[in-house]
């Protein structure tokens, strides 16, 4: 194969590459001025990325020898993940000019197209080598912007727990990558599958790739947030700053579940009874524990924290099932998913006190209906959609993944899923009922730039039922991606 044809399979990672680079000769000259022109640019390169998509990037197929995988998957991934990180970035500048003390840098869009530059490399990984390089790439920028606000405590305190777990994590997950090389004298994905595949023809199983398997699984529970790896979740999401927990809660958490699908079945599916037994009982843990965990909580952030822990647990339900419908039903959660959180946190960057300051508290959006109805209207819709209420469009993509794993034969697995998401609709209906029925609190929520109102909107919009005329396309985009790790 041409290296011209290569480069134009990563063409996308190229474009964030080069423009991050640019905009970071261009802070180090321009200083804290340039900042808003930066993040401006910063969008723009991420939908040069997206532009970049078409074409080799999506259909490519094998680059680098196979290290790279250029396919539909992958570009179905890199869309939401551009998305999400360019949300990050507009949501930013109006929270920061509204925080005492604090300042929005140019570093911040530099490090949000770092970070996507290896979360693209997550979804396109097709060796492990590749895999673990663009998850560390994530990972560092992420520790950085975790601490961001650097006269806050709590910020800084999420940076450290995020480093300190985030490196157990990474060393749990190289352990493991170690132990497939091991064993199977091999890198490659397709030549790891090759690996269990014989071990599987032959009724054996080699206990150093067992052990490789759960190790490997472990550490990308890690970065997923799932159960028993999510106890960063909550501190960090608490601690760093809003539009950073709303990159926490997306655009990661697509690249993570991304990389974990296409690692079980690339590298893995000859092996699939092995880590579908993992991969249930994490499924099962956070959807319990994310619904429990969340009854007590009074800030609204560590809230959003636990429901990303139990969302997480309903889209591994579609991981568990191991077929193409199970892999599609995933990218169609995440889809949906990653829709409700931006738009939730969309809202919640922008509550404050009457001083300016920001407020994090349930409490505070009580009597919302009556101070901001518009506003107080979009988050109950989007409370009612995460769980799960028809007909929002949250209800077909808990729907989606139940149905998968029904037609895998896991009806056991997709009753419990049920059952628990009763249990989680608790604390979404109770936040719904403090902004109705309470009595206005002092808090508020600020008139905000244009942009994010109509963001808002536009969520808001397609989470309700008329996200259903969706459904056509973004179910056979869905499937066209899941047959291409097949």
């Amino acid at each position: 194969m041409s290296y011209s044809l290569n480069l134009l399979m990563v063409l996308p990672e190229l474009v964030l590459s080069l423009g991050a680079i640019a905009l970071m000769l261009v802070a180090a000259w321009g200083g804290p001025s340039a900042t808003r022109g930066i993040s401006i640019a910063a969008i723009f390169v991420l939908a040069g990325a997206m532009v970049a998509l078409a074409g080799p990037a999506t259909t490519g197929g094998i680059a680098f020898d196979g290290l790279y995988r250029a396919d539909a998957f992958a570009g179905f991934a890199k869309v939401l993940i551009y998305i999400a990180t360019a949300v990050a970035i507009i949501m930013a500048p109006g929270f920061f000019s509204k925080t005492p003390g604090e300042d929005l840098r140019p570093e911040y869009p530099v490090l949000m197209l770092l970070s996507a530059v290896g979360m693209g490399m997550m979804v396109s990984a097709g060796d492990l080598l590749t895999l673990y390089v663009g998850l560390e790439l994530q990972s560092l920028a992420a520790y950085v912007l975790a601490s961001f606000m650097r006269r806050d405590t709590r910020s800084a305190e999420a940076g450290l727990k995020y480093f300190v777990l985030g490196a157990l994590a990474s060393g749990i997950l190289l352990y493991g990558i170690s132990l497939v090389y091991g064993f199977s004298g091999t890198t490659s994905f397709a030549n790891i599958a090759a690996a269990y595949g014989r071990d599987a023809a032959m009724g054996t199983h080699s206990l150093g790739l067992m052990f490789g398997l759960v190790f490997v699984f472990s550490g990308l529970a890690f970065k997923m947030s799932a159960v028993p790896f999510h106890m960063w979740t909550p501190d960090v999401y608490e601690g760093a700053p809003t539009p950073v927990t709303a990159f926490f809660a997306s655009a990661p958490k697509v690249a993570a579940m991304g990389l974990a699908m296409r690692v079980a079945v690339e590298a893995m599916g000859s092996v699939a009874q092995q880590w579908q037994q993992i991969v249930t009982f994490a499924a099962l843990a956070s959807i319990i524990l994310g619904a429990v965990a969340a009854i007590g909580q009074t800030n609204i952030k560590r809230l959003l924290a636990y429901s990303s822990i139990n969302n997480v647990g309903f889209a591994l339900i579609g991981l568990a099932a191991g077929t193409a419908q199970g892999v599609a039903a995933v990218l169609t959660y995440l889809t949906i998913y990653v829709i409700m959180t931006l738009g939730t946190f969309l809202i919640v960057v922008r509550m404050r006190d009457e001083q300016g300051q920001p407020v994090e508290t349930i409490a505070s959006l009580a009597g919302l209906s009556r101070t901001r109805p518009a506003v107080a209207a979009a988050l109950a819709i989007f409370m009612f959609s995460v769980a799960g209420i028809p007909p929002l469009f949250g209800f077909y993509a808990k729907f989606a993944v139940f149905d998968a794993a029904v037609a895998a034969g896991l009806f056991p697995l997709a009753v419990i899923g049920v059952v628990a998401s009763v249990i989680g609709a608790y604390y979404y209906l109770r936040v719904v009922k403090t902004m109705y029925f309470d009595e206005p609190a002092g808090a508020f929520v600020q008139d905000s730039h244009p942009v994010e109102n109509g963001l808002i909107a536009l969520s808001a919009i397609f989470i309700s039922p008329v996200g259903y005329l969706a459904i056509p396309v973004l179910g056979a985009w869905s499937l066209a991606a899941a047959r291409a790790l097949f």
